[in-house]
């Protein structure tokens, strides 16, 4: 097999392969031009859509030529592929001003250097269509009985499928034949439930241009206890830093389960495989290799610095050294704990729980933690006296979530 496939498949990428023995081949004879695709219906990639193109970086870093496609057409549509009811409508306006975001964060990740690795827009090729055209020259490649055998079709039937989303099939097998005429594309890659979408574009390659293209696909990343690898209390694990900070990006990584860590490690860093299985072998320290892991991929989406900074963070909210001042911080009024702060308030305050019903729950569950002290009386209010010589008190959150307070 080629070497830059068996790099995949000895990571955890590969899923299923249209022909891997023919893709093998034609990797054999030198680069290979290839794409993955994302909508931009939101202000910012999360680490989910990120698989991808963490295999783009090791096929492109193997001589081959990897194109981003921005969906700034089909976001218009929205893909029903893994979604039980119609993706809401958004503006045309966002739409193009979540393709540049997206650009720019694809950009600090892949590095496009408009040679081995560059990015495209479907709308250049998608939003001027005619439609009457379109279905004439396009449309009449697909059997709509085929289509519907599809896994994406069928579950979506279950709960209704509308005709806008119908199309959608048609629109990104229609990218694929522009990247192959553009740009000699003759590979896509793309999550397993992109699996109908990419082989219906490779038969559209095959009966318009009469040309062999090959479709890769990825598994869905589950954590070991069954759930959605990137999702947190707050939700997705976003690039953006203003929407997940790097240290709780980080943080989500160095408290992932023992059994994820190997896994995590080939998947999202770029780490030799051999050093990625002995970080996470039976005997080693697992806790070094989690904080190894998070520092890694903090580093890769956030840079060196950032990621220095929450693990020095961490380390001193842990009790291990490290920087107070990297901890997540919030800043209160000392006069509230001169008076003595109402502790449900104080732990709303600072951002650890979002209501006072939920910080009510996590004190009579013994999960608040101010200073070095269980909280246990919800009634008990919070004093100057707790804060230290630098009018500062770190409080927790369970086992996992803290900030350092400022009292000014």
């Amino acid at each position: 097999m080629n070497r830059a496939l068996e790099t995949l498949k000895e990571r955890g990428f590969v899923q299923q392969c249209t022909d891997i023995e023919g893709l093998s081949a034609l990797m054999d004879k030198g680069p290979v031009a290839f794409y993955v695709g994302c909508d931009p219906t939101g202000p910012s990639l999360h680490i989910g859509h990120m698989v991808p193109f963490f295999a783009l970086r090791h096929l492109r870093d193997a001589g081959h030529i990897g194109i981003a496609l921005l969906g700034g057409g089909t976001a218009r549509i929205g893909d029903p592929s893994g979604k039980s009811e119609m993706r809401k409508m958004i503006s045309y306006e966002s739409i193009d001003a979540n393709s540049e975001l997206f650009r720019a964060q694809l950009d600090r990740f892949v590095g496009f250097d408009g040679k081995t690795s560059f990015s495209a827009n479907n709308k250049d090729w998608l939003a001027d269509l005619n439609y009457i055209e379109f279905l004439r020259e396009i449309g009449r490649h697909f059997s709509v009985n085929r289509m519907l055998t599809f896994e994406a079709y069928k579950t979506r039937l279950e709960t209704g499928l509308s005709f806008i989303e119908f199309n959608y099939q048609l629109l990104q097998s229609y990218d694929f034949l522009e990247l192959y005429r553009r740009h000699g594309c003759r590979l896509q890659i793309g999550g397993d439930d992109q699996w109908g979408n990419i082989v219906a574009g490779m038969e559209l390659i095959r009966r318009v241009e009469g040309a062999e293209a090959f479709g890769l696909t990825f598994p869905l990343v589950m954590t070991a206890d069954g759930k959605k690898m990137g999702k947190t209390e707050k939700g997705a694990l976003f690039l953006d830093p203003t929407m997940t900070s790097p240290y709780e990006f980080f943080q989500y990584w160095r408290n992932v389960a023992d059994a994820d860590v190997s896994k995590f490690l080939l998947m999202f860093t770029f780490l030799p495989a051999a050093d990625c299985r002995a970080l996470a072998a039976q005997g080693a320290d697992i806790n070094a290799a989690k904080e190894r892991l998070a520092w890694e991929v903090t580093a890769i989406i956030h840079g060196a610095a950032e990621a220095d900074k929450a693990l020095s963070g961490a380390k001193a909210a842990f009790g291990g050294g490290g920087d107070k001042t990297a901890m997540p911080t919030a800043s209160l009024a000392l006069a509230r704990f001169a008076a003595g702060y109402p502790v449900l308030d104080l732990f709303v305050d600072a951002g650890l729980v979002t209501t006072k019903s939920e910080a009510r729950r996590l004190v009579q569950q013994g999960g608040a933690v101010v200073g070095e002290a269980a909280w246990t009386d919800e009634k008990l209010p919070v004093g100057a006296n707790l804060l230290d010589a630098d009018g500062e008190l770190v409080l927790r959150a369970g086992k996992k979530r803290f900030v350092r307070v400022v009292a000014r």
